[in-house]
């Protein structure tokens, strides 16, 4: 297993786009609105049950999967659905119940992939400040300085969500199409991050080795049951960590689990695979507003299978504090 992180050399140069893109944020005094934990119990809309998670989460806890829809003020075409009750406001509550501080929004697939359809994404990280970074949807037409503006207003990856199916979209992109804006991202210092299923990780293995950027997997690669990690994409995904690029993140969606709750018992075992095999490719998200779920799950509960993945309290703090640090460029943590 390598544990040099490879990657780190982009770091240096992400503090420097991240002092340069985001004091005028950090100025701004906006609300941390994650600082602390909630003292009562309280409900999140778009997350089921009120009861605070048992495990406590370390200073500069970090989401590292999250999604913002305010259609109000950024709406989207008509007939892409959307959740609501999944803005800035909501999700603070959630940061509360949960105790955390830190967060990357996502741009969710209904807004589409030009730099005015992720306004939504980067004014979620001015008003959450100098703790919050993205992860944005772009489309092959966008302009390098359309890229410039996005890593200025915090963004630090590109999604391809190719599970959606939504037509037109990035979620339809060719391999050849991913290439060519991973190399047009490698020099912001940018990862590619991937929606897929395990299926078409094994079908896109040749171009996963040659993308020119960092890879981050959602979702903890939906290695779903039966298979799990005896699918072939476990292997694959590791092969692609153990080059020292490669990320996980460790989050619960409606098709990871059979079990379901309160023991996802399925989940636990990929969870725990990942946890034991590399450590310090983690993160963790919680997936909110969890768009694909109609049945909305207990965040709490969600968060407290990190303890069970990893036991170790170290470990949990590497997953939630130091990796997002590495990986994000976010401002370290004493």
């Amino acid at each position: 297993m390598s544990g040099n992180m490879t990657d780190r050399h982009d770091i240096g140069r992400r503090s420097l786009l991240a002092g340069a893109g985001l004091a005028a944020l950090a100025a701004t005094g906006a609300m941390r609105a994650g600082e602390g934990r909630a003292q009562e119990n309280q409900a999140v809309p778009n997350s089921a049950g009120t009861e605070l998670p048992k495990l406590k989460a370390p200073a500069g806890a970090c989401d590292c999967h999250h999604h913002i829809y305010d259609t109000a003020r950024f709406p989207v075409k008509a007939g892409l659905q959307v959740v609501p009750n999944a803005r800035v406001e909501e999700y603070r509550l959630l940061q509360r119940r949960l105790g955390i501080s830190r967060d990357i929004v996502v741009t969710p697939t209904p807004y589409p992939a030009t730099l005015a359809d992720n306004q939504v994404t980067l004014d979620a990280i001015a008003r959450f400040g100098a703790n919050a970074r993205g992860v944005a949807i772009v489309s092959a037409d966008m302009s390098d300085a359309d890229l410039k503006t996005l890593d200025a207003g915090g963004i630090r990856g590109i999604r391809y969500s190719l599970t959606s199916g939504r037509p037109g979209a990035a979620s339809t992109a060719s391999y050849d199409a991913i290439e060519a804006m991973a190399k047009r991202v490698a020099p912001l210092g940018w990862h590619v991050q991937f929606n897929v299923t395990a299926e078409q990780v094994v079908a896109a293995e040749a171009m996963l080795n040659r993308l020119a950027t960092p890879i981050v997997f959602d979702h903890m690669g939906h290695l779903t049951p039966p298979e799990g990690i005896a699918h072939p994409a476990f292997g694959i995904i590791h092969r692609l960590i153990d080059k020292g690029r490669t990320w996980v993140k460790l989050s619960v969606t409606y098709d990871s689990s059979k079990d379901g709750p309160p023991g996802y018992a399925d989940v636990n075992r990929v969870g725990e695979a990942h946890v034991k095999a590399a450590p310090e490719r983690l993160v963790w998200g919680s997936n909110w507003p969890h768009p694909s779920e109609p049945d909305k799950p207990d965040d709490a509960m969600l968060f407290d299978l990190l303890a069970q993945w990893a036991p170790n309290e170290a470990t949990r703090r590497r997953i939630l504090v130091e990796n997002p640090e590495t990986l994000y460029g976010l401002p370290k943590v004493s």
